[in-house]
């Protein structure tokens, strides 16, 4: 008899549970609890966790669990207050488990007989005054260069007696009281209005900064200026940073999260006296449902019931009645929990997007920093892959009506975007030619025939913006240069992922990873190669017909413009005219008359053409033009039908 896998042993046991709510522990292989949950149905929601399409968070739970234990309750609210105690003694690897995402640096004026300031990421409880934090290091960077230069005081770490005063003195930013040059009194007067400002006092040294400004412009010292300019703005920023005049003046959290997979970031904005005095981002992994995120993190984010403000702002969770009887029962708070809609006050509902937006980019900045190996790990395994897709190259084809057609190469390393290995291709077998196959093998040709040549690395994954009859076609290409590269094709329509030589597709769940990262690939390779072909189109449109003439420049080619306009003006002017128009000599203005007459006729040929295929009847030499001209068309019809039965269904177009 086949033995179970684990897989199936953990299903049973979700089977077998009972009906009752409860909290339930995975436990791995070492039988540590990796994560704790709680259910208002055990059997119901454990069972979920096999059943239908699995979200990558479940994927990653089953791969990592070697068994299921579980301990009912009388009700859900018992299940949240227990699964809040487990998971505060187990500390699941799982379950949130804060971790600050960004230290903001705040200034420190030190408590000491000539105090110094500075910027420092470390607060400490020594009677030093503290202001910010300030996001913005840029501008607190100013703010300080701009302190020193305007008030005389330590620049010094410690301060020691000297004999003589160093340099700052003598450069009139240091007044020197290691040297005793300045009383206690006077020096702690700069302090005291350096306080003035940071603490939205300062306009009075605003509007003194602003006088010297135009002083120093109005004697020309131009450096002088710029730098208390620059010092102004610096100030401005500082005050206005961290204040926000629309907010009532009571305490208040807005809190907001994003995940992706297992990670979650979470933005706790923080509005003491009506105004926005920090953003804190929190950094955990969890594989809590969305609804239950909001819960997990207050309840180990609020665990001193003294840093709860009165009213507490959070997004919309059917878990609100449990969050607010768990506030007043287990904290003894008399906060409130506020859901926020969309039909709520806009401010209200703007602050929770912005903590939303912060959490979201904080998220960004989480993948980007560890390379996006799960969905690289699904891929290869989605796929069959032999090695993990470091390298991936994507290939699209962008053109209008068959005019410029550019095909786009972009390069994705470790999940992320590397764009200095990104390439563009002018193709030229298709120019004038709607044939996406043959533009896709002569991409892929020169590609990879220039990285053989150049025995440069390959990628471990070719992605086509296209189905089936793209990823044939590269793969010929391929296997004509001796080349054994994975190769894959995503279609717009439905997001489905071909192989080389099937026509069956691969549909992976909309929150793949595996798919998010695919999709990532062929949506900055149709990018890159849009913008490519605009700026071609842009470029032909602002371009002179004149530059066209050999010996024209921009600048000759501005000045025939302007007096004659267009090409067959051009033609027929004299030899005296043009060359009196851009000083040239006579030989030079025969020349450029020549060419504009060969242009114009090129130009009436072109024009001609077009009329016969509009069906504008002519003489006999021109039918026979035109028969030559739909001989041609028919003759490129015919090549695309070959290809398209060659290879299978275009994409479309």
């Amino acid at each position: 008899m086949t033995a179970k896998t684990t897989r199936e042993i953990l299903h049973e046991t979700a089977l077998k549970a009972p009906l009752s709510s409860g909290v339930y522990m995975w436990r791995n292989a070492e039988n540590t609890v990796i994560y704790v949950g709680k259910a208002k149905n055990l059997k119901n929601r454990l069972c979920s966790y096999f059943s239908g399409k699995q979200s990558v968070k479940t994927r990653l739970l089953i791969s990592h669990a070697n068994f299921i234990e579980y301990i009912t309750t009388t009700n859900e609210y018992e299940a949240l207050l227990l699964e809040n105690n487990l998971i505060k003694k187990y500390n699941p690897r799982y379950n949130i488990c804060l971790k600050d995402g960004k230290s903001y640096p705040v200034l420190r004026i030190t408590k000491e007989r000539f105090p110094k300031v500075f910027k420092t990421r470390q607060i400490m409880q020594d009677g030093s005054t503290y202001f910010g934090p300030f996001p913005d290091v840029c501008a607190l960077d100013t703010f300080i260069e701009t302190i020193f230069k305007l008030y005389p005081i330590r620049h010094c770490r410690t301060l020691r007696k000297r004999d003589t005063p160093c340099l700052y003195y003598h450069m009139k930013q240091c007044s020197a009281p290691c040297c005793n040059k300045i009383s206690e009194q006077s020096y702690n007067d700069y302090i005291g209005e350096i306080k003035r400002l940071l603490e939205g006092k300062g306009n009075e040294t605003v509007a003194k900064l602003t006088t010297e400004m135009k002083a120093a412009s109005k004697e020309l010292n131009f450096e002088k200026a710029a730098r208390l300019r620059d010092g102004i703005k610096a100030l401005m920023v500082l005050q206005n940073q961290n204040i926000v005049e629309t907010f009532d003046s009571d305490d208040r959290d807005y809190i907001a999260y994003f995940s992706e997979g297992e990670l979650v970031s979470f933005t706790v904005l923080k509005i003491r006296n009506g105004k926005l005095t920090g953003r804190e981002n929190y950094r955990a992994e969890s594989l809590n449902d969305d609804d239950d995120l909001i819960g997990e993190f207050l309840a180990v984010y609020y665990e001193d019931e003294k840093t709860i403000p009165p009213f507490v702002y959070i997004p919309q969770t059917t878990e609100y009645e449990h969050i607010s009887r768990w506030l007043k029962e287990e904290k003894k708070s008399d906060s409130n929990i506020i859901v926020v809609d969309s039909g709520d006050s806009p401010r209200d509902v703007a602050a929770i997007q912005m903590a939303r937006q912060n959490a979201h980019e904080d998220i960004v900045r989480r993948l980007r920093d560890r390379g996006d190996t799960p969905a690289m790990e699904e891929l290869k395994l989605k796929l069959g892959l032999d090695v993990l897709p470091v390298r991936i190259e994507g290939f699209d084809i962008a053109h209008i009506g068959g005019k410029f057609p550019v095909a786009s190469l972009i390069s994705f390393y470790n999940g992320n975007p590397d764009k200095k290995n990104y390439r563009y291709f002018r193709l030229k077998t298709t120019d004038g030619l709607i044939d996406d196959f043959a533009s896709m093998k002569e991409a892929v040709s020169r590609r990879y025939t220039r990285l053989l040549n150049e025995q440069e690395d390959l990628p471990d994954l070719i992605l086509i913006d296209g189905g089936i009859g793209q990823v044939n076609a590269v793969e010929e290409v391929l296997n004509s240069l001796g080349l054994d590269i994975a190769i894959a094709g995503l279609a717009k329509r439905d997001e489905e992922i071909y192989l080389p030589g099937n026509s069956t597709p691969i549909c992976l769940p909309k929150r793949s990873d595996a798919l998010r990262l695919l999709q990532r690939v062929r949506d900055e390779t149709h990018r890159f190669a849009t913008s490519r072909n605009q700026r071609l189109r842009t470029k032909e449109n602002t371009d002179s017909i004149f530059t066209e003439l050999s010996g024209v420049g921009k600048k000759r080619s501005l000045l025939l413009q302007r007096q004659f306009t267009t090409i067959e003006n051009l033609a027929n002017a004299e030899e005296s005219a043009i060359a009196q128009c851009i000083h040239v000599r006579a030989n030079e203005a025969s020349s450029i008359l020549l060419q504009a007459k060969k242009l114009l006729e090129q130009q009436n040929e072109k024009k001609k053409l077009q009329k016969k295929s509009l069906g504008i009847a002519g003489t006999t030499k021109e039918k026979a033009a035109e028969a030559e001209y739909i001989a041609d068309l028919a003759s490129q019809a015919l090549a695309v039908a070959e290809n398209r039965a060659k290879y299978g269904k275009s994409k479309e177009v």
